[in-house]
Order: C-alpha cells, then structure tokens, then sequence
C-alpha cells in the first residue's frame, strides 16, 4: 500500500479530479448508463464550475498519487444528523483509474474518508452513507468494506434522468 500517497485536494487539483473522471466515470458506467446519461452526469458532476461549487458547499476532497500522476480520487460531504443522532457524512464520489484498480488504493481512499469523517465528529458518533448504482460492481467492494445496503431509491436528477442507487452506510465510532 506504500505505492500511493493520498494528500487533502487544494482548488487548483479539481482539474486533477475532473481528468480522471473522464476516464474512471466513463469506464465505471459504460455498460450502465446511456450515451446520453453519461454526458448528463459527467457535466452534472465534473465539470469545472460545478466542482468549484461542491467544494463551495462543502465536498472535501482528497488525491491519491502515485509519484506525481494522479490515480484516484474520494470525496466527502457533511450531510447533517442520521435518524439515530449521528453526524452523518456522505461520502460523494470514490473512483480510483482502472490502471489502478486492485491494488489496495480504493481501500486506502475509503479510510482516508472515514478518517477525516471521524476526525471531523471530535470523538462523537458519526455514520457515513453513499449512493451506488444498483448495477455497479462495486456493491461488492463496498460489503467487503464494512458498509450495509441501509435503502434503495430511483432519484431524478434532471433531464429524465434517474440514479437507480442503493444507499449504503456506516456507523463509526
């Protein structure tokens, strides 16, 4: 796990972020979402003034490098109290380059996340959700995680667009 370096995301690295979803996302959705979906979402959520503004409302953002290239990247937001009176946090987006995939990196991106998520609660109880598509493998990875399908929506996002997502989460102590 040596092999990468995950370091807080400044303003100037979101370009880092948005050029590796033009890879990642993609290749994460190809065989999900439509052509058309696709250029919907990757507008929706990596364009360049639309993740100045989630850094605005709150994403933190951590880079994952592997000497100076860029191979993955998560992104967590807070995201009030759960129902049992935790902090909750979402973790937003967690994408690592296929290149990269299957070498410890989204596990070491996961615990960055819920590092920051625990450093943030000051020792109080928090949980941390995220949406994943119901067709991603990555519903698996998530399970090996320690993470549980906690509900299930089909959420509009616009255009007649919908995320067809489970909601997975956490409690950490």
């Amino acid at each position: 796990m040596g092999r990468y370096v995950v370091r807080r995301a400044e303003e100037a690295d979101l370009s880092h972020v948005h050029d590796m979803a033009e890879v990642v996302f993609r290749h994460t959705y190809r065989d999900i979402l439509s052509p058309e979906q696709m250029e919907y979402m990757m507008d929706w959520m990596y364009s360049m003034p639309n993740l100045y503004r989630q850094a605005e409302e709150g994403h933190v953002y951590y880079i994952a490098w592997k000497g100076d290239v860029p191979c993955g990247y998560v992104s967590v937001q807070p995201d009030g109290w759960s129902e049992d009176g935790r902090i909750l946090w979402h973790l937003q987006k967690i994408y690592v380059l296929p290149a990269e995939q299957g070498n410890g990196l989204g596990r070491q991106l996961f615990d960055t996340a819920t590092a920051h998520v625990r450093a943030e609660a000051g020792g109080r109880p928090a949980s941390v959700e995220l949406n994943v598509n119901r067709s991603n493998p990555a519903v698996g990875f998530y399970h090996r995680l320690g993470m549980e399908i906690r509900r299930q929506g089909d959420f509009h996002i616009g255009n007649g667009f919908y995320m067809n997502d489970y909601i997975m989460g956490m409690d950490l102590e």
